[in-house]
């Protein structure tokens, strides 16, 4: 055995510092079979601390292998170890380059609003709408699940606006965490969720509950934004002035790929499923929490019912969806301390049982006894029973 044989475990040694953490770390960060059903956010945190020092060590190990020993290696040994770095050079540039999250969902390269009157965006698009010290914007769907998060000011304040289409919800966020505006970054996902980063702490944070989950601030959340999700003609109904995020003609294919994206289900494209009201892990629901209780509503249910009255967490509520099916609320359905059952009419308006007056999509009567009176809104999601669930174990569901 020459010293090049007796050697060798220098240069497999370091081969492997290179080439297996960068594959378990993109495993553990991306959709592949298996991986986001793991408890590994922890793993992943630290892995990718340690990535570069390990590839650093391989990297040395192998350059020291090839100045002292590679020359006297055999010629198909020889062809071997090249090989072996061609396959970390492609492992590299598949985990580290085109499927890294960060750089697979770009944020918009000019973030872009315009007024109803020159607004480009079909209207009956799904959109997240914000408002703040009286300015709205919104920012549809389509644009939002290619890009995952907006980072915008609304009404002179600095907003996160977030998407994740693996888990088909969106949150809204204030950015600032402890008195100081953060930059965020998309380092992948965890339990079918967006995981994204702050620029001061490095701190690592759900998406769907704005959770800390690792990092040093673990165990505080970013304050969450109230929002709305609505057709943009029904937004603009209510907000006729509203500002409207307008497509990056740099990402027009990619937002191409998500086309009726806000509209058909998952089980809609099952050709295998035959009962369509079959609830499954990708079934769309309307989740809210009320003082500590998580609930959900099938949405097959709810768009035929239209409007479901009742109680959650000791809090009499309603949710409703609008005739377009797509725009959804919930609002505490009580006014001057008496309980209100709401139901929609054969006209497709908005009525109370008790008073018989009548109610707009922005929870303000608008006729009747109580014209004037406004029900308070209350949060409400749209996500994957799967997310949902998993966010929420002790979630009822209806």
């Amino acid at each position: 055995m020459n010293k090049a044989q007796g050697n060798a475990w220098i240069f497999w040694t370091g081969f492997c510092l290179l080439l297996i953490p960068g594959l378990v770390h993109a495993y553990l960060l991306m959709p592949f079979p298996g991986s986001q059903d793991l408890n590994a956010i922890t793993v992943s945190y630290y892995l990718e601390k340690v990535l570069t020092p390990l590839r650093l060590t391989g990297s040395v190990m192998i350059l020291y292998f090839i100045i002292r020993y590679f020359r006297d290696n055999s010629t198909k040994s020889k062809l071997m170890k090249l090989a072996a770095m061609i396959l970390f050079l492609g492992s590299f540039y598949l985990t580290d380059v085109k499927y890294k999250a960060e750089t697979m969902f770009e944020e918009p390269k000019a973030v872009v609003f315009a007024n109803a009157i020159n607004n480009h965006v079909p209207e009956s698009m799904v959109i997240l709408g914000v408002v703040n010290n009286g300015v709205a914007k919104a920012y549809p769907l389509v644009y939002l699940g290619y890009h995952h998060k907006v980072q915008d000011n609304v009404g002179g304040e600095p907003v996160l606006v977030t998407y994740c289409t693996m888990c088909r919800t969106g949150r809204v966020y204030s950015p600032v965490v402890n008195g100081r505006k953060q930059l965020f970054r998309l380092v992948g996902a965890r339990h079918y969720n967006a995981i994204i980063e702050d620029s001061d702490t490095k701190t690592w944070w759900y998406q769907a509950t704005g959770a800390a989950a690792v990092g040093p601030l673990k165990g505080k959340h970013l304050k969450e934004l109230y929002y709305e999700q609505s057709t943009l003609v029904s937004w603009l109904t209510k907000y006729p002035g509203s500002l409207i995020l307008q497509p990056d003609q740099h990402f027009t294919a990619d937002y191409t790929d998500l086309k009726n994206y806000d509209r058909i289900q998952s089980i809609d494209r099952d050709s295998m499923i035959k009962n369509k009201d079959t609830i499954i892990q990708k079934s769309w629901v309307v989740g809210v929490i009320v003082n500590g209780q998580a609930k959900a509503y099938n949405w097959r249910p709810l768009v035929k019912a239209k409007v479901v009255n009742d109680n959650v967490g000791n809090m009499p509520l309603m949710v409703g969806l609008e005739s377009d099916s797509l725009s959804f609320h919930a609002y505490k359905r009580v006014i001057n301390g008496k309980e209100l059952h709401l139901n929609v009419s054969n006209e497709g308006i908005l009525i109370d049982r008790e008073t018989g007056s009548t109610w707009n999509w922005n929870g303000l009567c608008v006729a009747g006894p109580v014209k004037g009176a406004k029900m308070d809104k209350i949060q409400a999601y749209q996500e994957y029973l799967r997310s949902w669930r998993h966010f929420h174990p002790k979630t009822l569901l209806q």
